[in-house]
């Protein structure tokens, strides 16, 4: 059943990174995901549906328009097996806690969880494409993941009966905000006020998922971003004054803290010979 679960989370992905490489594409430029229909930007011409099948219709088409033949970028099928093998990812350690047979409270609550993480799975791809390309976190994404986040947690926390991960979900919210507010107004230039509204939605997940978690998440990012740099630097690739999207390393530091965080930390612990 958990396979199976998390099988059909990753065939959800598939589709759901279709959407998303119409978000990257149109939301930094102010254009609507809804309306007008995808079409070829070379010739204009409308994507029809069995052209717009993820992964399969690019491989048929053999990577271009099959009106005009303009090339079309493999970043489409990658954004969408990325997405399907992010959501089977995700999925795989709560589907174990869900039953469709039996749908008891507690399964309800573990539905209701899976959907607000998958969720968070489906922006960190949006945002951390546009953050490469356009060095933008966009609050028309980060903004209403407060409003989801919080309403998708909450109701599991209702369900269940469980108020302690909603406890440390506030005051993972609450630290990681306050402390990237203090690290862009002290360090200027080091990081946007885009970083730190994302870091509001990051400390939400991180603080849900565990105290392990929310510490190894929230300095992965500064870790992961650091090495990048230095790596960038020692190839001559850029210089201790270039800008480089943190974005990216905040949103990979978040997921190996939330889907690993608590383990390793414990671990860490355990070599100190303390146990939690």
């Amino acid at each position: 059943m958990i396979y199976i679960i998390a099988a059909l989370a990753g065939v959800f992905g598939l589709l759901v990174g279709s959407f998303l490489n119409v978000v990257i594409y149109r939301v930094p430029i102010g254009k609507s995901v809804v309306h007008p229909a995808s079409a070829c930007p070379n010739c204009g011409h409308g994507i029809v549906a069995y052209d717009n099948v993820p992964v399969l219709s690019w491989l048929a088409l053999r990577g271009k328009c099959r009106n005009c033949s303009e090339p079309i970028s493999a970043r489409y099928p990658l954004v969408e097996l990325g997405t399907g093998l992010f959501f089977f990812v995700v999925a795989l350690p709560l589907a174990g806690q869900f039953s469709f047979a039996q749908p008891t409270v507690d399964a309800i609550a573990s539905g209701v969880t899976l959907v607000a993480f998958l969720y968070l799975a489906a922006i960190s791809v949006a945002l951390a494409f546009i953050d490469l390309e356009h060095h933008r976190l966009p609050d028309a994404i980060v903004l209403p993941s407060y409003l989801v986040g919080v309403l998708l947690l909450s109701t599991a926390s209702i369900l269940s009966g469980d108020f302690t991960a909603l406890i440390r979900a506030a005051i993972g919210l609450g630290a990681m905000t306050i402390a990237y507010f203090i690290l862009a107004v002290a360090w200027k230039g080091s990081m946007g006020f885009g970083d730190v509204k994302l870091a509001g939605v990051l400390g939400l997940f991180l603080g849900w998922s565990g105290w392990g978690a929310l510490l190894v998440g929230s300095i992965g990012a500064f870790f992961l971003g650091g090495i990048f740099g230095l790596v960038l630097i020692v190839l001559r690739k850029t210089t201790r004054k270039s800008g480089i999207p943190f974005g990216p390393w905040m949103v990979l530091g978040a997921w190996i803290g939330i889907l690993f965080g608590n383990q390793l930390w414990t671990d860490y612990l355990s070599v100190f010979g303390l146990n939690v």
